[in-house]
């Protein structure tokens, strides 16, 4: 199984006298998930009415290949990252690294204990049921819960712009409009709710984790 480091990044690390924390994400989608954080990201850089951002954002695994995408094997790769990040922090008296790992349901084995195992060795898991596009539907409508059944095409489906677009699987800044972050954040939590807490999340549908992950992750409440 390839090996898979988080250096990968969304802007330069800061190597003054003081080191800004780094948040590494690890995600399932090769486009989807990353074209995404790209675009809040570069908006949370470009909004001057903030102060600049007290975190640097590596996207971990963008070259990795299919195999190394599946949920047990990212929180693999997450961990590792984890372990060899906080040691080099110790030694280096630098702010201790965040490691996140983001996948959905979809057809794959063993999400449960994906989720389950990244959590206890200390990586956040931001879930996503049926898949990501939940999470890009709610920018734009309430999600039903009776509305997939556990099929990611037909979230695809509602998707607004799903006839025009060129790729559905790279996120264009015009599909996440400005101001919308508020709405799909309390979107997703009225959706979730709808499930009693004993459930266990990977049998949650429809369900996203997401909000967590933009809000404590990425440190953003709006964009």
């Amino acid at each position: 199984m390839a090996r898979t480091r988080g250096k990968e990044e969304l802007g330069k690390k800061s190597y003054g006298a003081k080191r800004k924390a780094v948040v590494y994400v690890f995600t399932e989608g090769k486009a989807t998930e990353p074209s995404y954080i790209d675009i809040i990201w570069q908006r949370r850089l470009a909004d001057k009415e903030l102060p600049a951002p007290a975190i640097d954002v590596h996207i971990s695994n963008r070259k990795a290949t299919g195999p190394d995408r599946k949920p047990i094997t990212l929180v693999e790769a997450a961990e590792r990252t984890l372990r060899e990040e906080t040691r080099a922090a110790k030694k280096n008296k630098t702010p201790l690294p965040e490691v996140w790992v983001l996948f959905d349901r979809d057809q794959h084995e063993h999400v449960q204990k994906a989720i389950d195992e990244g959590e206890a060795a200390g990586l956040h898991v931001a879930f996503s049921h049926p898949c990501f596009e939940v999470w890009r539907l709610l920018h734009h409508k309430p999600v039903l819960s009776t509305q997939f059944s556990g099929v990611c095409d037909e979230a695809e489906r509602l998707l607004p712009f799903v006839q025009t677009s060129a790729n559905i699987k790279i996120v264009q800044p015009e599909e996440i409009p400005k101001g919308s972050y508020t709405k799909a954040r309390d979107r997703a939590h009225k959706m979730n709710a709808q499930h009693k807490p004993h459930v266990p999340r990977s049998r949650r549908d429809p369900y996203t984790d997401m909000p967590e992950f933009i809000e404590k992750g990425l440190r953003i409440t709006t964009y």
